[in-house]
């Protein structure tokens, strides 16, 4: 809105100003976009800017000082850093909760292997564990190659089902 010269920008409701702060997030990427809209603003109303679309205008203002922030840290460096002392102060083991899931679904998987027919079995863990190739599994059991991709394509659909029926 414009009253005279000066621009007087209350947002209607909570809502365009929450519309504002998204579209500026949107156009530069930043976390700190209420901040840069709370800035634009402020800068706006002190200057008394004439404006015919004062959301417009405070977007556009915000999304330039987004702009020139970046540049500004990109110069110094004050993007992030990483500190080699956090790889010593973090624990990359997984959660105690994490490793007792992984221990069932392997189970549940070592149960659905056992369930497998002696022949589909012995294929799929040539094939899974030993990385063995069709065509080499196929000549050390003396059947066809079309035989060890039924066998393997078998014993996938069986497993996938086993595991999804936990």
């Amino acid at each position: 809105m414009v009253i005279g010269k000066s621009l007087k920008y209350a947002p209607k409701s909570a809502f365009s100003w929450a519309r504002l702060r998204d579209q500026v997030a949107r156009m530069t990427r930043r976390e700190d976009a209420e901040d840069l809209l709370h800035d634009a603003w402020v800068k706006v109303a002190s200057a008394q800017v004439p404006a015919r679309n004062a959301d417009a205008l405070l977007a556009r203002v915000a999304t330039y000082r987004g702009i020139d922030l970046y540049r500004r840290e990109c110069r110094s460096g004050e993007t992030v850093v990483w500190d080699a002392d956090v790889d010593e102060v973090a624990d990359t083991h997984p959660l105690q909760d994490e490793i007792l899931i992984a221990r069932e679904r392997l189970e549940r998987l070592r149960g659905g292997v056992n369930s497998l027919s002696p022949r589909t079995r012995q294929i799929f863990l040539m094939y899974r564990l030993d990385g063995r190739k069709y065509r080499e599994i196929a000549e050390e059991l003396g059947i066809s190659q079309s035989a060890v991709e039924k066998h393997i394509s078998r014993a996938m659909t069986h497993l996938a089902d086993w595991m999804e029926n936990w």
